[in-house]
Formats: structure tokens, C-alpha cells, sequence
């Protein structure tokens, strides 16, 4: 009996100094002191009249997910969390930015668009050298453009349009080496457009339109190798001419110089291979139009309100791609070409628009009888006064009718009964779906394509529906294009839904983890080079993100997308919601816990190899530490031992039922992103 008192003394030593030799479980991760101050400046001085930041004040920016705020899961070099993203667009925000945004050392996106903030950008912005996308566009900000903005060297896009900036452009935008994207347009910048912005060598878009610039239109921008859209539309350039440098643009796609009172001759630009669209209406351009052939690529030229004279190229019947020529009041002569037609091979969506009215046409040249698809106005020409012309006063006074809107229909749907698909929840018949009468919850979406380099849409809608799905990995039933119209700039605005996918268990809604990588795509500008694009935020259960544009090569466009994925489930939700959700809320009520994936990422340091203490067939076992310093095993299974969800939600109502002396308790589980794991003591 004494040796074996001395024996369970020894163990009970032995066990002491394995628990004091055990190390202590890892501190959980925390943001930056210092941008946690910096978040709280910044909603100091916001107004949130819609309590969007109501949890900017409860636990970690980061671990607790503050709302529009995105951190990296891996810790600093200092031993911190960072915030890599602040993406508060379209929340209905006032006041002023702080600039404490500039302590946000680590930030790559930076996205206020479309809410109502006033005052100046702070000068702060400038020193955040991380900085990839600063998006401001769309508010009601004023003052000068801070110098400081030039230091940001890792920018790719720059919007701040649709503000009422005023002062001059900064010299020392030229040194943002990486800039694609510089969105100043409908601002009100004065003075003279800063020709070192022919330095940024990697610029793809220069919207300056709808400002008070004036002086000279700079000559260097020709330099630009990969420039495609210079739009300077509606601001002061009187007496300056177009550059002949203009000719040497390698690869343009759209230049617009409207109304920008602009004197001297139309240039020769027939040697830039890939322009598309050509508006010079509206200025003081005389002489004749230059007869050398343009891009066969052209869509749009429109050169009226000129004092042009001459008669029409011949190079003009040469452009198959041709939707829009407009020549109206100018004092050009001659005879109205019919031939510039007839090389067309038109399909049902082609259509061509020629707009000759106040000139001086006397005679028609050929037989007057184009096509349907070919609109042709002549009001105002002498030849409208000749009798003798067979079909010349149809041409003399109908007005064109302007692009009607789409709707999208499918007679596959016509036959659906429509109490099965509850309108009223969101719900709605999928109109190409294979599967007949698929009821589903679309994400809804508003597109804007804010600088088309086309006049005519129904073409480019198809290649459209292939861009957008193929970029987002979806089939092409789950997208339909519903209605679109123009918009005055010219813009062209659509609204768009996408279904979820009827190979996945036939759901209705999308899940969290799709919608996630939606939003990714479009907040991150991670599109593929065809299409660039814009923007995400988060609040009570609505998922708002905007995505802003860039150029097409195939379709040749700038666009801004506006996407608005609206809350799926309300208070009378569709049965097959109900008897969803119905399992994770009984569960939670009866006291397991819940945790999101991006939680067990922390607790693992992403599960980190050196964390795993156990693998089986099931899947492997890693130690975690909680924010409150508990640590626990966490079990993950491997995809291919991945139960269904109902036998999921059974193995963790029984382990949380099970309460024995030698068995560890279960702490919680997690069944997001496709994973399954639970939680024990360790």
C-alpha cells in the first residue's frame, strides 16, 4: 500500500509537470490597434441613417465581421490582423470621409460609391501605398483633387466621377504608374488637361467628359500604347484643333470630342485599326470629310452639327459593321449615296440608321429602296423638294423609332401555373430552363455600360450572355437579359438575373458561398481581360455589389455594373426555404453552437499543418483556439467522406445529446462552403 501511494504520488507529479511544461494555447488574432481607431474615426463623422454600422462598435473589426469590412486571414509580420478591403457602396451614407482612412496601411480596396457623402477627399488616401481600387464615385464630394493622390503608385482604378470636384487635374497623376482606369468624368475641373498624363503608360481609359476643362487637347496622348476610350465630351476646348498626332493611336477603340468647340478639319484617323466609334458632333469642324477608308470595325460616326462641306465618301459604303452614320446639319452636297448599304449582309438584329437632314442633297445616286433594316432621314435637303423622285417623301419626314425595350419570354413558361411560383417572395419561373417550370430566386442585377462604343445593342446581346456566364462559370439558362434602354451620355442600362443551377440538389436559392464568389469576382476586378469591371457591401440580410467597368475587345465597351442581389427569404418564405432553414434555427435554439468557416480558418491559422493532431477515414482533426482562449479539437471532413446534410445535422443533434464523464462534450459545428466539421473539448 505504501508503494503504491508513492506511486500515485510520482504520477501525480508527473502530471503537474506535463501541464506546466504544456505550452499556453496561442492569444486569439485581433486587428491593428491603430485601424480599429482609424474605423471608429471613420464612422464618427459618417451619417448612417439606415443603421448599416450598427456592429462597428461590438467585438473585432475582423473576427467579428464588421460590416462591409474584409481583412486577410493570415496574421501580419506584427502579430496582427489587417483590413484589406472597406467596401461600404450604396448604403445610403452622408457625411464626410475622416481622414484617419490613411492609417488603413495595409488597404488594397477603398469603395464609398453611390452614397450621399459631402466635403473634400482627404489627403490621407494618398499614403496608402496598397491601395488598388479607390472608388468614390457617385457622391456629392467637392474641393480641389489632392495632390497626395499622385503617391498612390499601386492603383489600378481611380473613379471619382459623378461628383462635384472641382479645381485642376494634379500634375502628379502621372506618377500612378499602374493606373488603367481614370474615371474624372460629369465633375467640375477646370483649366487644362495635364499632358503628363501621357506617362502612365498603362492606361486603358481616360473619361474626363462633362467637366469646365479648357486650353488644348493634349497631343501626347497619342503615346499611350494601350489607350482605348478618350472621351472628353462637353467641356471648352475653343480654338484648339484635333491633333494630327490623333491618326497614330494604336489601339483605340472609341474617341469622343462632342461638343467641345473644336475648330479646324476632320482628321484622317483611318489608320487606327481598331476604332469603333467616332463622335466630332457639335463642334466648328469645316472642310471635307476625309475620303480614306476607316476601320471596317466602325459602328458609330457622327459628325453632325458642323460646318463640313463636300459630299459623302465613298469609303463610307465600305463599313460592314456600320449602325449609325449622322451627318446632320452640316453643308454637305451632292448626291445621297444608295450604296452604302448595299455591301451590308444585315441579320434580324442588324440595323443601320442614317441621319442626312439639313444639307444640301439635290439628287439621289442609284435606286432609293434600302432595306427594313436601314432608317433613312432626308428632311431638309432640296432633294426632298423633288416631285420627280420616286420614294423620296418617305424619307422626308418619318421619324425612327428608338431601341425598344426587351423583354425576355420563353414559351417554355407559358403554361406554368403561376400559384406554384409565388411572385411575392421573389420567386419566379427560370424562362430557359431545362428543367420545365424551375421556380427559382434570381439575383437581381443593374448594368450600366457607361461608355458603349455601339449605337445599336441587339448584335452584341448574345456575346454579351456569353461573356458575362462564362466569367461567372455559369450555364447560359441562368442568365436572362430582361429590359434594356439608353440613358443620356449615350449609356446603355439593363437589368439582368441570374437563377441558381438545377444540377445542385434542383435548389431555388443560391447559397452563401455562391453568391460569395459572385460578389468576389465583381468587387475584385478579377474578370477576364475581355470585359474589365466594379464594388460589395453587406447589411441585414441585403447583399449589395457594384461593378464598374472596363473595355470589351470583343464587343468594345466600357462598362458599370450595378448588382443588386436582394434578400431571398422574408417573413412568408417558400415552403422549400422554410423546411431549409428550419434545421439550423431548431438546432441553435437547442444550444449548439454556431460557427462560420472564416471563424475555424482563424482558429487554425487556416489549417495549418503544424495545428493537426489526428487523420482518419472520415477526415482530419485539428487543434483550434477561440477567441475566448478555449481550445478545442475540430473536426474536418475530407470531400469524399462529406455526409448529406440531413445525416450531418443527425451525427451533431446526437453528439450534443450525449453527456458522460468520459466523453468529450461537443462545443459547436459548421456546415458552410461546403464543409462539415464539429467542434469538441480538447
Amino acid at each position: 500500500m505504501i508503494w503504491r501511494g508513492y506511486i500515485l504520488a510520482l504520477s501525480f507529479c508527473c502530471c503537474c509537470l506535463l501541464l506546466l511544461a504544456a505550452p499556453a494555447p496561442a492569444p486569439a488574432p485581433i486587428t491593428h490597434p491603430s485601424e480599429v481607431s482609424a474605423l471608429l474615426a471613420v464612422k464618427k463623422q459618417l451619417v448612417d441613417p439606415k443603421n448599416n454600422l450598427r456592429n462597428w462598435d461590438k467585438g473585432d473589426p475582423c473576427t467579428s465581421n464588421w460590416t462591409g469590412i474584409l481583412c486577410f486571414y493570415n496574421l501580419g509580420k506584427d502579430g496582427y490582423l489587417h483590413v484589406q478591403e472597406l467596401q461600404l457602396l450604396n448604403m445610403n451614407l452622408s457625411g464626410t470621409l475622416a481622414p484617419e482612412l490613411g492609417q488603413l496601411s495595409h488597404l488594397k480596396i477603398l469603395d464609398f460609391m453611390w452614397n450621399e457623402l459631402t466635403g473634400s477627399i482627404p489627403k490621407e488616401i494618398g499614403h496608402i501605398s496598397t491601395l488598388r481600387l479607390l472608388l468614390l464615385n457617385g457622391n456629392k464630394l467637392y474641393g480641389s483633387l489632392p495632390d497626395e493622390l499622385g503617391y498612390l503608385s499601386n492603383l489600378i482604378r481611380l473613379q471619382l466621377d459623378q461628383n462635384n470636384i472641382s479645381g485642376q487635374i494634379p500634375k502628379t497623376f502621372a506618377n500612378m504608374s499602374c493606373v488603367r482606369h481614370l474615371h474624372l468624368n460629369n465633375n467640375s475641373l477646370a483649366g487644362q488637361i495635364p499632358p503628363e498624363l501621357s506617362q502612365i503608360f498603362t492606361l486603358l481609359h481616360l473619361l474626363l467628359d462633362n467637366n469646365n476643362l479648357s486650353g488644348y487637347l493634349p497631343p501626347e496622348f497619342s503615346n499611350l500604347p494601350d489607350l482605348r476610350i478618350l472621351q472628353l465630351d462637353n467641356n471648352d476646348f475653343s480654338g484648339s484643333v484635333i491633333p494630327a498626332s490623333y491618326r497614330n493611336f494604336s489601339r483605340l477603340v472609341k474617341l469622343s470630342l462632342r461638343n467641345c468647340g473644336l475648330q479646324g478639319a476632320v482628321p484622317d484617323l483611318s489608320r487606327i485599326p481598331s476604332l469603333t466609334y467616332l463622335d466630332l458632333s457639335r463642334n466648328h469642324l469645316a472642310g471635307p470629310i476625309p475620303e480614306n477608308k476607316l476601320s471596317e470595325n466602325m459602328t458609330t460616326i457622327d459628325l453632325s452639327d458642323n460646318q463640313l462641306k463636300g459630299s459623302i465618301p465613298g469609303s463610307f459604303s465600305d463599313l460592314p459593321s456600320l449602325q449609325t452614320l449622322s451627318l446632320k446639319n452640316n453643308f454637305l452636297t451632292g448626291p445621297v449615296p444608295t450604296n452604302i448599304w448595299q455591301n451590308m449582309s444585315f441579320s434580324t438584329s442588324a440595323r443601320l440608321k442614317l441621319d442626312l437632314r439639313n444639307n444640301s442633297f439635290s439628287s439621289i445616286q442609284g435606286h432609293l429602296n434600302p432595306p427594313v433594316n436601314v432608317t433613312l432621314r432626308l428632311e431638309g435637303n432640296p432633294v426632298c423638294k423633288n416631285a420627280n423622285l420616286l420614294n423620296v417623301n418617305l424619307f422626308c419626314g418619318s421619324e425612327p423609332g428608338e431601341d425598344k425595350m426587351l423583354t425576355n419570354f420563353n414559351d417554355s413558361i407559358a403554361n406554368c401555373p403561376i400559384q406554384a411560383c409565388p411572385t411575392d417572395n421573389f420567386y419566379e419561373y427560370v424562362p430557359a430552363s431545362p428543367l420545365p417550370c424551375f421556380c427559382a430566386a434570381p439575383l437581381r442585377i443593374g448594368y450600366r455600360l457607361k461608355s458603349p462604343s455601339f449605337s445599336y445593342f441587339p448584335p452584341y446581346i448574345q456575346p454579351l450572355e456569353v461573356y458575362l456566364t462564362s466569367s461567372l462559370k455559369l450555364s447560359r439558362y441562368q442568365l436572362s437579359i430582361d429590359t434594356y434602354s439608353w440613358e443620356k451620355g449615350p449609356r446603355l442600362r439593363m437589368y439582368l438575373k441570374l437563377f441558381p443551377s438545377i444540377n445542385v440538389n434542383h435548389s431555388s436559392t443560391f447559397n452563401v458561398s455562391e453568391v460569395q464568389r459572385i460578389r468576389h469576382l465583381y468587387t475584385s476586378w478579377t474578370f477576364p481581360v475581355k470585359f474589365e469591371n466594379e464594388n460589395q457591401g453587406i447589411s441585414k440580410g441585403i447583399l449589395v455589389a457594384v461593378a464598374v467597368g472596363g473595355v470589351a475587345c470583343a464587343v468594345a465597351m466600357s462598362v458599370i455594373i450595378t448588382i443588386l442581389i436582394t434578400r431571398r427569404y422574408t417573413g412568408n418564405r417558400h415552403a422549400m426555404s422554410r423546411k431549409c432553414l428550419s434545421t439550423k434555427v431548431s438546432m441553435r435554439l437547442g444550444g449548439v453552437k454556431y460557427f462560420t468557416f472564416k471563424e475555424m480558418a482563424l482558429a487554425t491559422d487556416n489549417f495549418n499543418s503544424s495545428n493537426q493532431v489526428g487523420q482518419g477515414g472520415y477526415g482530419k482533426v485539428y487543434k483550434g483556439t477561440l477567441p475566448d482562449k478555449t481550445v478545442v479539437a475540430i473536426k474536418r471532413a475530407e470531400e469524399g467522406s462529406l455526409q448529406g446534410q440531413k445525416e450531418f445535422f443527425t451525427e451533431i443533434k446526437l453528439l450534443s445529446r450525449l453527456h458522460h464523464r468520459n466523453l468529450v462534450s461537443l462545443v459547436g459545428y459548421c456546415d458552410e462552403e461546403g464543409e462539415q466539421l464539429n467542434l469538441k473539448e480538447a
